[in-house]
């Protein structure tokens, strides 16, 4: 058993690797020293840091490794990526590639293309695509090849591909040590006082809903992560913002958002899929349903990607437009901000 770190949004779903059910005639015994006798060559470290990572459940809570296991209990180890490798056949899916050259290339990935296979999605991923029109890729620490970082299946924007082994490891290392640029432009609801600031807090898996992330006072409870915005657009109910990425966790931007009370437009998963803020006017209303018709989607694009060449050593940095959908959903708040808000709108 290994926990490896992610430096990206990651996947949407967990995966049980080991299960224990406790049997009625156990002594208390620390988790981390249970597991041990229980996984085959499974280190105190590996089982500390699995978690500090929050992939340890006891019950369906994470535990930290002093929990004392008691009879009864149901023991899982959970982590985002499968038991097992999911053999993976090559599509032919067509790919919006940016650049390349015979160490990586840059793809522009589309809304709804989920970036590799896991449950419920095994066919039609970029991996799958990837695995049609290249040949060897090298594989990352999750034997997933050619994937230095990911982005959510719901998410727009850039992703880097490395199509060799020193290109993965040079790659990876910068995504780690944070040296990497990664800007992100995103539509929350609510005026964000500030024009700009910096969120920090560790992220785990909610305690009681599995699927989404939270953010935790407790330093012992998940990973550190930063984010850093800056306001771009006001539109009176929901601000444009730049979001610039100092660690990548799994939902980072969605999760630090909502924490700071401006969850993403439309992000069905935290609740943006509701009207947080605005009228209780019927026209406002419709508006909003409009809205969402057009961007069916958290509002999130992953804009800039800026790295170091691995072979050549030069610092490089992409850039793309807004996918057409947020660009069509901002321009109608636009246009709403200026004919439509007052003073005298009564606010939810």
């Amino acid at each position: 058993m290994s926990h490896t770190i992610d430096t990206t949004d990651l996947d949407e779903e967990l995966f049980e690797h080991f299960r224990f059910d406790v049997p009625k005639g156990q002594l208390l015994l620390r988790i981390d020293k249970y597991l041990m006798n229980m996984i085959p060559n499974a280190t105190r470290n590996k089982i500390q840091n699995a978690a500090t990572a929050g992939d340890i459940y006891v019950n369906d809570l994470p535990v930290k490794s002093n929990y004392k296991v008691k009879p009864f209990d149901v023991v899982r180890i959970m982590l985002s990526h499968p038991p097992f490798e999911n053999r993976v056949d090559p599509e032919n899916i067509p790919l919006d590639i940016v650049y390349e050259d015979d160490a990586l290339l840059l793809i522009n990935k589309p809304a709804g293309f989920v970036v590799h296979p896991g449950h419920g999605n095994y066919t039609g991923t970029l991996v799958n695509a990837l695995a049609y029109h290249f040949d060897n890729l090298p594989k990352n620490s999750s034997e997933r090849p050619g994937l230095v970082h990911r982005i959510d299946k719901d998410t727009t924007g850039l992703l880097v591909i490395a199509k060799t082994e020193a290109a993965m490891t040079h790659l990876a290392k910068q995504f780690e040590a944070k040296t990497s640029e990664r800007e992100y432009v995103a539509l929350v609801w609510g005026n964000i006082k500030e024009d700009e600031g910096t969120i920090e807090g560790n992220i785990a898996r909610h305690v009681k809903d599995r699927m989404q992330m939270a953010v935790f006072a407790d330093s012992e409870i998940g990973k550190p992560a930063v984010t850093h915005y800056k306001v771009l657009e006001r539109f009176g109910y929901v601000t444009l913002v730049s979001c610039i990425l100092e660690t990548g966790r799994t939902h980072q931007i969605r999760v630090h958002m909502k924490h700071i009370g401006h969850t993403l437009f439309n992000d069905a998963r935290y609740g943006g899929d509701l009207i947080l803020k605005g009228t209780t006017f019927t026209k406002y209303k419709q508006f909003i349903d409009n809205c969402f018709k057009i961007l069916p989607r958290q509002a999130l694009h992953a804009k800039t990607l800026g790295f170091i060449h691995p072979t050549t050593g030069k610092m490089m940095r992409f850039n793309t437009e807004l996918p057409q959908d947020m660009q069509e959903c901002i321009e109608k708040w636009r246009n709403y901000s200026k004919t439509n808000l007052s003073e005298n709108e009564e606010e939810v």
